[in-house]
């Protein structure tokens, strides 16, 4: 069953690991908070209200840092564990593990050199908490944050900002809504005009969360009393106020003892004329015990959202581990393998965007569809097939000797030279594609999530790659240019077999020499020629694009890595952990996550623990279960109503049962159903079932 001890300890265990992990609540944390899921008691109180003495009373020893301004600079996390009797009494700091403390003075010093450590010797205040835990026979089991003290003006050496950033961090505390609020009011000052009072109106209007003590009762003005607020009538609470009286500035020098101090004070109490009849629910022991029992109330209620919120991120930090990649092995055959199986997913990724998984792959057929036809059309064919430069071509080509029936060593210079033009877009084809394909590597290797851990190996990585893809479009530009070329080699005759020849006015081929020499007859050279040249571009307009994805996009999808691959297989151990070599950024991240996994598989462990599970025998009629019940059965789940539980065994003779030895018997535990702090429920016929019991 879980106790007070267990419940407390438990929120205690988990906060110290948060602690440890940086966890301590506040929005700029990277991670979801555990911290802020935790129930805690938040004391808050303006500077001189008393708080310090309040939290030396609960616990019985003089050792909180004393002295004017703000003297609590860090949040204090302060467990206090209740011993066996007459055992010592010692306390312990989360940064100094295993040392144990028995001097309280030694403590005060510690918190103070702490407090500097993070905050150094200014009076600025910080967020990060210092946890002590005092173990002592004297003391309730219970866990305070004792908060730096409310403030109205900033003084010498502290900053201007000093008061809002008290209020904020005050705020951040008690805003939450598993915090129990210990507001620290004086007596002898206006309840109305309260710091602390007027945080818990902001967040807490209802009182409901918010226990008001009232300090320095003994200090009030002669004839005065505060029953009106200690009843209740001034300033009301769901729970009642408590008034206690500390040690005097004159027993705080004389160093008078706690336990003397906590004497003083029921004696106070019990022969006050004004607060006798309050007695028995005043002081700070009283106080100690009223806070713990609220605690232990407020975990217990907690319990299941605190399961869900560990469960919920322990599914969130192991999803983004696998997103980050585990830790790499140290042996070179690990570290091969890992980089084999990183190279694999790339290619796997590239291929995708060649083959239209991923959008990019058509970029490549733009180049064929449109760059390559529009780049052929601009061609300055109309300029080297003006008359002027057929006649200058054509009259060259003939020599000293003019052409007798055709002009063919000037249509062949024509022809020749007009080809040489296809060589710019064959090899800006090449060219295009070139680029299409380094873009494609480029995001490849960023959408290859395994690889953004290794910065070292995506440079190798993309290296290798853009020199295979260097290669591949050399040979692809010798390739589209040995098109043109061979265009240029061997002319297709049967093309001029089919031009319809000159005829006279007779009807009869002509064969005047000076009708060869006309303006139109050097014209029609060109027109020819150009229909040839037409003729060949839209052949290079579908070869070019073979050749270019033959030896490009083709041999990019099937060997893009296969040097790399034997690069990497020489490569020595050291040289494929230079390449494995991490981001620190993820690596840190990926520590941090698993230390978090740790704490919260840990947490979770933790919260199980304290429960007991046991079959319970129902024999009928009407049962009371008082506390929170979580039926677990074999069915699933059920709400806040009446049902039959699954008959599991009708044995008789098996009342108590460790569920552990037993899943066996019950099946798949499947859910539980919360019912409220008591419950009547009636079945039907004898049956059994998994009860877990947290009793109110």
């Amino acid at each position: 069953m879980a106790t007070m001890e267990s419940l407390i300890g438990l929120v205690n265990r988990i906060q110290r690991a948060c602690t440890v992990l940086g966890d301590y609540g506040g929005d700029d944390n990277a991670f979801s908070s555990l911290w802020e899921a935790l129930p805690s008691v938040a004391v808050v109180g303006g500077q001189s209200s008393g708080k310090s003495s309040v939290l030396e009373s609960i616990v019985g020893r003089d050792f909180l840092p004393r002295g004017s301004g703000i003297v609590t600079r860090r949040p204090l996390v302060l467990q206090l564990n209740k011993t066996e009797d007459g055992s010592q009494e010692y306390a312990e700091f989360l940064h100094l593990p295993k040392q144990r403390f028995t001097d309280f003075s030694v403590v005060r010093k510690e918190i103070q050199d702490e407090t500097d450590r993070i905050t150094g010797k200014s009076k600025q205040i910080s967020p990060v908490p210092i946890h002590l835990s005092i173990y002592s026979p004297h003391v309730v089991n219970l866990t305070l944050i004792d908060l730096p003290g409310l403030t109205k003006v900033a003084v010498e050496g502290q900053p201007e900002s000093i008061v809002q950033d008290i209020e904020a961090m005050v705020h951040s505390y008690v805003e939450k809504p598993n915090c129990i609020i210990l507001a620290i009011s004086p007596a002898n000052q206006d309840i109305a005009t309260s710091d602390a009072i007027r945080h818990c109106r902001e967040v807490d209007p209802t009182g409901e969360r918010t226990f008001g003590v009232l300090t320095k009762l003994d200090l009030m003005d002669k004839g005065t009393n505060a029953l009106d607020v200690l009843e209740g009538s001034s300033y009301r609470l769901q729970h009642p106020w408590v008034g206690v009286v500390n040690r005097s500035q004159a027993d705080i020098n004389k160093n008078v003892d706690m336990i003397v101090a906590r004497r003083k004070e029921r004696e106070y109490f019990a022969t006050s004329p004004d607060y006798g009849h309050l007695a028995n629910k005043m002081g700070s022991e009283y106080l100690a015990k009223l806070l713990s029992k609220s605690l232990e109330s407020v975990i217990r209620a907690r319990i299941p959202s605190i399961t869900s919120t560990i469960n919920k991120s322990i599914d969130e930090l192991e999803s983004e581990l696998d997103h980050l990649g585990r830790p790499i092995g140290v042996d070179a055959g690990a570290q091969l393998y890992t980089i084999l199986e990183l190279c694999r997913a790339f290619d796997r990724i590239f291929k995708e965007h060649l083959d239209g998984g991923r959008p990019g792959g058509d970029r490549i057929y733009g180049v064929f569809d449109n760059q390559l036809p529009a780049a052929l059309r601009k061609l300055p064919f109309d300029r080297h097939l003006s008359l002027q430069n057929v006649k200058r071509v054509v009259s060259e080509a003939d020599g000293y000797q003019p052409h007798l029936i055709a002009p063919e060593q000037g249509y062949r210079r024509l022809i020749e030279s007009a080809l040489n033009y296809f060589r710019g877009p064959a090899e800006a084809s090449a060219d295009a594609v070139h680029f299409v394909l380094k873009e494609l590597v480029r995001k490849s290797i960023a959408e290859t999530q395994e690889l953004r851990r290794f910065p070292s190996l995506q440079a190798e990585l993309a290296g290798a790659a853009n020199e295979a893809l260097e290669r591949f479009r050399v040979e692809s530009k010798k390739t589209a240019l040995r098109l043109v070329d061979m265009e240029s080699s061997y002319l297709t005759v049967d093309f001029f077999r089919r031009l319809p020849q000159e005829v006279d006015n007779g009807g009869n081929p002509a064969s005047s020499t000076v009708d060869r020499y006309s303006e139109m007859h050097f014209r029609r050279i060109g027109s020819n020629v150009f229909s040839y040249v037409g003729m060949v571009s839209e052949t290079l307009k579908s070869t070019i694009p073979k050749a270019v994805v033959h030896c490009q996009v083709r041999e990019a999808k099937h060997s893009l890595l296969n040097h790399f691959y034997t690069l990497i297989g020489k490569k020595e151990g050291k040289q494929l952990s230079q390449l494995l070599d991490e981001d620190p950024t993820l690596m840190e991240r990926r520590q941090q996550c698993a230390k978090r996994l740790e704490l919260y598989k840990a947490a979770r462990d933790e919260v199980d623990s304290p429960l007991q599970l046991a079959i319970q025998t129902l024999d009928g009629g009407r049962v009371l279960f008082p506390g929170r019940l979580y039926f677990l059965t074999d069915v699933g789940f059920f709400g806040s109503h009446s049902f039959p539980i699954t008959r599991i065994s009708n044995k008789s003779d098996r009342p108590d049962i460790d569920i552990k030895s037993s899943v066996s018997d019950i099946g798949a535990l499947v859910t539980a159903a919360q019912y409220s702090q008591s419950i009547c429920s009636t079945f039907a016929s004898p049956s059994w079932a998994v009860i877990v019991l947290i009793p109110t």
